[in-house]
């Protein structure tokens, strides 16, 4: 029977297919971490430093009430090494001595009930010696020591191109700005959470919970309990978001209730309340920048240099790759042959930051998208002009020295978001107006976002996928990238099935469990789509490959093709269903498991030693237009409208990667107007929801998503990645809206009214003079 190809199944990618856990998730059926019971199950809890440094003294303990119901365990019962295992090994799973923050963890109490939990905790008392505390980065530069004999540099960078002092000097125009950011909490819906069970009868220890990356938990488990691999096992529960929240800070929680489990012989279960989630785990890394700038006559910019500084807390976590990804993004999706920045972390006596969505990329778009408006107003172009000037293209050379080979969309998405919002029109209508007490402005802002790790970092990585053929004819993808809400169930079963010729429900996955999957890398970086979807495809070419060599070594169909869920001949008849094939391979093979391990792109090269070359092998580009309004009266501002055009390749699944970039663009209007970390003496003290304000429904503007196309080669079906380009640019046009509308410039986040009040004072006082 010759293909009908009205009647084959359509290929999914490319559909907004029904997301895999949607249904489990809508009806309650989804079980959080919080949700599951064990018998014999006891609660955990940690006792946290209450200054910010200094020395422990002595612990004492309510000689009155009764601890025999209650169990304690501090560095004393950790069995391995006292260190959370991540790029450097500087922070301790439970203070010894020293405590280098407020909210460090001391001592860990297990009880069976919550209530008796609680009140042990309220029985202890901590007498310490303090030191002087370093809280800013401005503290930080002046010398104070934030940990005693260590440096506060935690890490530095360089990246240079070109002559940036003979450019300043060439240049018609040089101009100088500082802009200031502040933390943000990721505020994901299900707090930390974690279930430690005690060691088997082989010595195994399994621990199960909301997680990002069960690889680095794995990893952070054998250095604190001095276990192999195989002793390991680290389950992810569905999770209630990310954000990058829970990259690395799982690796301390984990690690605590593992301790536990292993001092009480039960199973124990730790949950965060919000107070001490928002209090206690990493947030985004606050930051300095200084830009100076020389631009041509006509608007080209001829030298930056970039001066960034990030605060990174009490220990090193993961500051030092947000700051390389800040550096490497400090000019953004713009041309400049000379460029110089200088970017470090510096250590301070607050809780250590960490990842979060955007990883350092949000603070520098900020600043350079920010800085490019100032000088349009200075030599008298508008925005767009400015950016159509100066925006990169095919061929261009990045400040690393990588040539851009491939989908460089930076063209596209500003052309198309000018387009569709108007404007050009818009931004010399608004800026004319003058006179009532609302205004109206409209911003812009063009970025981009490098995908997968940094430089060498995803060879180092080596991720590993695979697929494996059930005898019932379907395929379940084996993996390790997690599920966080982004569709990473839904995308790797439409890029197996597409990849093999079978429908979208004939593909499953496999839940997340270091026993059962090999290590796929973290979820984080933008890579699960783009990195991991390509090796889940490799891994399906393979599987489909034997198949085809069996149906001809051992079924006499030589040439054969699977497409829409059946065996054809090379003359297009049908011959059998892909169950009856894998039926057949099973019975005679026993099994089929194909895994695949990523390889770097042809000519892609970094140099780790000098710092340049490619530093990823593509980079996603946006542009977002905003529209406010803004109350003179009362100097709140109401966003009316944004108009966001996003490259990112092939869209695996469209309403996903719109659902990705809505909820990006939104966090990123919270960063730019509300979300304000409020620290008092290196403490958190807005560490509720009634205080610390992000939006809500009632704040979300009109979002018009734009997906502009421009096929990677090396994606699986053209993808690149999508989850946190979406957050980089909006809190800039935020910015440029209000300038627009107001005529001041406001150079640090969040634009709360307070600051705006005092901006638009500066520019009348400035404006009088």
């Amino acid at each position: 029977m010759a293909v009908n190809e009205s009647m084959t199944i359509a290929p999914s990618v490319g559909q907004s297919v029904l997301r895999r856990e949607g249904r489990d998730k809508l009806t309650g059926e989804a079980r959080y971490v919080d949700d599951w019971t064990f018998p014999g199950l006891w609660f955990g809890r940690t006792v946290r430093s209450s200054i910010c440094h200094g020395e422990i003294e002595a612990i004492e303990f309510d000689p009155a009430f009764d601890w025999s119901r209650v169990t304690v365990a501090d560095y004393r019962d950790i069995p391995g090494r006292n260190v959370v295992a991540l790029i450097e090994e500087d922070q301790p799973l439970l203070a010894e001595k020293r405590v280098h923050h407020r909210e460090e963890p001391i001592l860990l109490l297990a009880a069976p009930d919550r209530e008796w939990l609680e009140a042990a905790a309220r029985q202890i008392r901590i007498r310490y010696r303090e030191w002087p505390a370093v809280l800013t980065i401005e503290d930080a530069l002046a010398g104070g020591e934030a940990r005693r004999g260590i440096d506060n540099l935690l890490k530095e960078y360089h990246i240079e191109r070109g002559d940036v002092d003979e450019g300043l000097r060439q240049s018609a125009h040089v101009l100088e700005g500082e802009y200031r950011v502040g933390h943000q909490e990721q505020l994901y819906i299900e707090n930390n959470g974690v279930i430690a069970f005690p060691p088997s009868k082989d010595g195994s220890t399994r621990v199960m919970g909301s997680m990002q990356c069960p690889y680095y938990v794995h990893r952070a488990l054998k250095t604190i309990l001095d276990l192999d691999d195989e002793k390991i096992i680290v389950q992810q529960t569905v999770t209630g978001g990310g954000f990058g929240g829970k990259e690395e800070y799982p690796n301390m929680i984990c690690g605590h209730a593992a301790i536990l489990a292993r001092k009480t012989g039960h199973p124990v279960k730790i949950i965060y309340d919000r107070g001490e989630d928002l209090a206690a785990t990493p947030k985004r890394h606050p930051a300095v920048i200084r830009i100076r700038s020389g631009v041509a006559s006509d608007g080209r910019l001829e030298a930056m240099d970039v001066d960034i500084v990030m605060d990174g807390g009490a220990y090193a976590t993961l500051s030092a790759v947000v700051l390389s990804r800040a550096a490497i993004h400090a000019i953004g999706p713009y041309r400049c042959p000379n460029v110089r920045i200088r970017a470090r972390a510096l250590a301070t006596n607050t809780p250590p930051n960490g990842a979060f969505r955007g990883f350092g990329v949000p603070q520098a778009c900020f600043a350079e998208e920010l800085h490019l408006d100032r000088i349009a107003a200075a030599i008298g172009l508008d925005p767009v002009t400015i950016r159509r000037k100066n925006l990169v293209r095919e061929g261009d050379v990045t400040a690393t020295g990588q040539t851009l080979r491939w989908s460089v969309g930076a063209e596209d998405v500003l052309e198309e978001a000018v387009r569709r919002s108007k404007f050009e029109e818009l931004h010399r209508q608004y800026q004319r107006r003058t006179g009532g007490s609302k205004r109206r402005g409209i911003g812009l802002s063009l970025f981009m976002h490098g995908i997968g790790f940094t430089g060498s970092g995803e060879e180092k990585l080596k991720s590993i996928s695979g697929v494996e053929l059930l005898p019932d004819g379907r395929v379940k993808v084996l993996t390790a990238a997690t599920e966080i809400g982004q569709g990473t169930r839904t995308i790797f079963c439409q890029i197996a099935a597409d990849t093999i010729g079978i429908p979208y429900d004939s593909a499953v996955i496999e839940e997340p469990d270091t026993s059962r999957v090999p290590d796929s890398g973290p979820t984080v970086a933008s890579r699960t789509c783009m990195i991991t979807g390509s090796v889940v495809a490799e891994a399906a070419r393979e599987l489909r490959e034997k198949l085809v060599a069996f149906a001809g070594a051992d079924l006499g169909i030589p040439g054969a093709v699977i497409k829409g869920g059946m065996l054809y001949d090379p003359a297009g008849d049908q011959r059998l269903s892909f169950s009856e094939l894998a039926s057949q391979f099973l019975d005679a093979h026993r099994e089929l498991r194909t895994f695949s391990r990523y390889q770097r792109p042809p000519g892609v090269h970094w140099n780790d030693e000098t710092y340049s070359g490619d530093a990823y092998a593509v980079f996603s580009y946006a542009a977002d237009v905003i529209e406010v309004e803004v109350d003179l009266d009362t100097f709140e501002t109401t966003v009316l409208k944004v108009t966001t055009a996003q490259d990112i390749g092939t869209p695996i699944h469209p309403k996903l990667a719109e659902g990705q970039i809505e909820g990006g663009t939104l966090q990123a209007i919270g960063y730019g107007l509300l979300e304000e970390v409020v620290m008092h003496g290196g403490r958190m003290v807005n560490d509720r929801l009634t205080n610390y304000i992000i939006p809500t429904s009632l704040d979300a503007p009109e979002i018009e998503t734009v997906l502009v196309g421009k096929p990677y080669p090396y994606g699986p079906f053209g993808a690149k990645g999508v989850g946190e380009l979406p957050i980089d640019g909006a809190a800039p046009a935020l910015a440029s809206a209000i300038y627009n509308a107001t005529g001041a410039l406001v150079t640090e986040l969040p634009i709360t009214p307070e600051r705006l009040e005092q901006a638009c004072r500066l520019m009348h006082r400035s404006n009088r003079k």
